[in-house]
């Protein structure tokens, strides 16, 4: 099979991996003040205030960042495992080779451009 990203390439990629899950378990352990997950969402909920609407719609942005945050740990993590396999850096849905600079931008995106942009619906049809 044909590499289609330098070592030195796959390497720089690496290290933005490895920057960025270090930023995201960072951020999460700050979000959520060291507790789980569960336990966060229990503080937020028991907050002690009379606001209880402003209190409702901070519990639904508090858990939107929170999944986000996890969806983003895992893309990472995973990007991290492959990043040395043969396949790492091409599309998943039709194996074109994804741009370096796409890479760079985002080192853990899993599908091109068009496969991407189809998946979402603001591209041309999947093949």
């Amino acid at each position: 099979m044909s590499h289609h990203l330098t070592a030195g390439q796959r390497a720089m990629l690496e290290n933005t991996l490895r920057l960025r899950l270090q930023d995201l378990l960072r951020q999460r352990d700050l979000h959520q003040e060291g507790r789980s997950r569960v336990d966060h969402a229990r503080q937020v909920l028991t907050q002690d205030d009379d606001d209880a609407p402003a209190r409702a719609s901070d519990r639904e942005v508090d858990q939107a960042l929170t999944d986000l945050e996890q969806i983003e740990l895992r893309e990472v993590t995973h990007a991290l495992e492959r990043v040395g396999d043969d396949d790492y850096g091409l599309c998943e849905d039709c194996s074109a080779t994804i741009p370096f600079d796409r890479l760079r931008l985002n080192p853990a995106a899993r599908r091109c451009v068009s496969c991407q942009g189809a998946r979402e619906g603001s591209g041309p049809p999947a093949r």
